[in-house]
């Protein structure tokens, strides 16, 4: 295929030049859904994998790689890509998520609820941590009960704001009482939120927990065998998994943590690693077709956004916001910036959240209402209502990463075009993840790129987070308060995405963060190498559990 500049509609007409992508526009979100595609990649949501054909022969050793060292491999400190790659393989549930994105019991045999606030977990026999040990209803209560509270330390905290007691209401039966309903909790145990470790190791080990020092203890099917700083964590399979259908057929799973974009490509290349999920495409991900690596296009939660991070300044104004994102060519983001392996959408929640039946239904209906198409004059408009526009606005890019120096590029085009001026500032990727945690991290900057994911088929899952108590609200934005605290005790579903539905309305008018796409998984496997969970499911279910040989 020829590769030519791009002609980029109205602000990006300059910045296409320094890039290029193979001929043809975008595939739209909302009204532009369906839209040609003929850039490097051309992906389709309707096409999207869940599941990789299950390898079947067994394999000494496979080498996969991440995008940077875990800072920690306690489930409650692991809401980030690395962390969640290894600790999905390694830490359970109750229950989980499946590669279909639905949910499934896990180490709880049976879930009920005899009312709204209440679930009992009636445990499965014959599970054991790695050490041989049994999984008890202490282990439990201790591992949910850590997370409760105001003083917890856990990243998950936003799953436990209605739990009011967690309690060993049997042998194998653990009771969780909630204040008030809440729609959101009994999904979020199928994620790390849920995961049970050793109640012994855990506090023997200390605040060492889940580090290099201090190990690790649960019952997946791998366990932690090392962990060697700067250099690699070794994983071995536990043939004494309680799921026979997910003993692993890899002996030795071993994680690298190549940070660097095309140094990662290389090894990919030369199979000096077998394999690797991108949660950004990178430059050169088009010469792995070439190689002996296998791309996968995967059903996917994630999504690529600007986030405003500070309540004074600029950027703080939802009108400054508003004229920017209309200013901005998504379609050109798909194909120049992501090569063709994205999908414009209008909102930050996009159809994988949906689900099925007449929830779903609701949900696409408000999806196709919007639009996606840059206007100028719209943006230029709306600049003129917000009132004094002249300090810059700096935004946060991680460094080593094409995609969000390309993606800055353009944003700043379309700022200009409309008279705002755009700085960035290059955060070191090993340092990235801080912004999140971290608020003297972010001082200095009034934005950052970001993709991020929900972890539960419910829109609802992503929007929570703009509650002000929420742990990613940074600017404490409460313009869909009420709608989404209706929505959170809702436990119907039809009802609750009405509800959700009426905040999405006003959270795309005031944008505290900027859809810009929604994101494939991207799964490179060696050729010699297959079964890995190609969906957003990696995240939370054990992935690497079906890898085999391939015959």
């Amino acid at each position: 295929m020829s590769i030519r500049p791009l002609t980029l509609i109205g602000a990006f007409a300059v910045a296409a030049l320094t890039l290029t992508a193979c001929s043809g526009g975008g595939a739209g979100g909302g009204n532009a859904a369906g839209g040609s595609k003929s850039a490097a990649f051309n992906i389709d949501a309707a096409d999207l994998a869940t599941t990789t054909d299950p390898g079947t022969a067994p394999v000494d050793r496979v080498t996969w790689n991440l995008p940077y060292e875990p800072l920690s491999l306690d489930p409650m400190l692991s809401f980030n890509y690395a962390e969640n790659t290894v600790d999905s393989n390694l830490c359970e549930g109750l229950t989980r998520i499946t590669p279909d994105l639905e949910i499934e019991n896990a180490l709880a045999e049976s879930v009920d609820s005899p009312n709204d606030t209440t679930y009992v977990y009636t445990l499965r026999s014959g599970v054991t941590f790695w050490d041989g040990t049994p999984l008890t209803a202490d282990d439990v209560v201790y591992s949910l009960s850590r997370q409760v509270g105001p003083d917890s330390a856990t990243y998950w905290s936003d799953y436990f704001t209605n739990v009011k007691s967690v309690e060993k209401t049997g042998d194998a039966e653990v009771t969780v009482t909630l204040s008030q309903p809440d729609a959101l909790f009994a999904q979020g145990m199928s994620s790390a939120a849920g995961a049970i470790v050793s109640k012994a190791a855990a506090e023997a080990a200390g605040e060492q927990f889940g580090t290099p020092k201090g190990g690790l203890m649960c019952t997946g099917p791998f366990a932690l065998e090392s962990w060697e700083p700067g250099k690699a964590i070794t994983l071995t399979k536990n043939a004494d998994y309680w799921d026979a259908n997910l003993v692993p057929k890899v002996e030795q799973l071993s994680f690298s943590f190549i940070a660097d974009e095309s140094t990662a490509v290389n090894a990919l290349r030369t199979g000096d690693v077998d394999g690797q999920f991108f949660y950004l495409p990178p430059a050169g991900l088009t010469q792995l077709e070439d190689s002996d690596a296998k791309i996968t296009f995967g059903k996917s939660y994630i999504f690529w956004s600007l986030r405003a991070i500070q309540d004074t300044g600029t950027f703080s104004n939802p009108k400054v916001r508003e004229a920017l994102l209309a200013a901005i060519d998504t379609e050109a983001i798909a194909d120049v910036v992501f090569q063709g392996a994205a999908i414009p959408s209008p909102v930050l929640a996009g159809p994988a959240y949906y689900g099925t039946g007449e929830a779903g239904d609701l949900f696409q209906k408000a999806f196709d209402s919007y639009s996606i198409k840059p206007d100028i004059a719209k943006a230029k408009s709306l600049l003129a209502e917000a009132g004094d526009v002249s300090e810059p606005i700096v935004l946060g890019v991680q460094g080593s990463s094409a995609v969000h120096e390309q993606t800055a590029n353009l944003i700043q085009a379309a700022g200009e075009a409309i008279g705002l001026k755009i700085e960035t500032k290059v955060i070191p990727v090993e340092q990235f993840g801080n912004l999140y945690f971290d608020p003297k991290a972010r001082e200095g900057l009034d934005g950052f790129f970001t993709t991020y994911y929900g972890n539960v088929t419910d829109p609802l899952d992503v929007y929570t987070t703009f509650t002000p108590e929420s742990t990613n609200n940074f600017i404490k934005y409460d313009g869909a308060a009420k709608e989404l605290a209706e929505a959170r005790g809702t436990l119907d579903p039809v009802e609750r995405a009405k509800y959700t539905i009426a905040a999405q309305e006003k959270i795309t008018r005031d944008l505290p963060w900027l859809p810009m796409g929604d994101l494939p998984v991207i799964l490179v496997q060696n050729k010699a190498i297959s079964g890995a969970t190609a969906s957003s499911a990696y995240l939370g279910y054990p992935w690497a559990a079906t890898i085999g040989g391939v015959e």
